[in-house]
């Protein structure tokens, strides 16, 4: 708890209840007493926040393009890239078997884990002591955006619906690895016109990542 406690000290400038964040950074594979609870909690606090920073930094900027923006900021390799960050990985407690199957790297885990903490901040702090973290975490990254971000899948559908081609279709042509760490890979086809294939630590990213490589490729014809 000695190194907990430094890093705790470090990251949030010290805490009233370290066991809470303790549990934030507690696995499944460890502990009855995980972070999904607080994971819940977290990934409502964050959006929330973000919600109100994207709408006070682009006060001319429609709900379709702020919810882009949204949506690119909240990721699980975002929220698992900002953990890496602030030394999330060396806190993890992890059982054995997660720990020998990689768990310690994954964005599906690093991702969950940061959302938890931000719950666990909320519940010390409340929603402005919280938010002035998040903002001061997430850094640079609304400016680093430039103009709002396209989804790939929105972006696919838009260029078939403007070229008359068949909508998008998906498919998962295999999962493996295990429960906390599993890959995706999936096939998006435009009737016979063309396809595509993408992997990812989730559906939706294998998806997502299926779409950018189609587009890229549609876009080039």
């Amino acid at each position: 708890m000695s190194d907990l406690a430094a890093w705790l000290d470090a990251t949030f400038g010290g805490v009233e209840s370290p066991e809470r964040f303790a549990r934030a950074l507690t696995h499944g594979s460890q502990a009855a007493a995980n972070y999904e609870r607080l994971e819940f909690l977290g990934d409502r606090v964050l959006g929330l926040t973000i919600a109100e920073w994207l709408y006070s930094r682009f006060p001319e900027e429609p709900e379709g393009k702020l919810s882009r923006r949204l949506n690119a900021l909240v990721t699980g390799p975002v929220c698992a890239d900002v953990a890496r960050s602030i030394g999330v990985r060396a806190q993890l407690r992890l059982g054995k078997q997660a720990r020998d199957d990689g768990a310690g790297d994954s964005d599906n885990v690093l991702g969950d884990v940061m959302e938890a903490l931000i719950g666990a901040l909320f519940l010390e702090r409340g929603f402005d002591g919280t938010a002035a973290f998040i903002r001061d975490a997430w850094g640079n990254r609304i400016e680093a955006q430039g103009t709002a971000p396209r989804h790939p899948k929105s972006g696919l559908q838009e260029w078939a619906a403007a070229n008359r081609r068949k909508s998008p279709e998906y498919a998962i042509l295999d999962r493996s690895g295990p429960h906390h760490a599993p890959r995706f890979r999936v096939l998006v086809k435009l009737g016979e016109f063309a396809s595509a294939e993408g992997e990812g630590t989730s559906k939706q990213e294998a998806e997502t990542a299926a779409a950018a490589a189609l587009l890229k490729l549609v876009e080039k014809k």
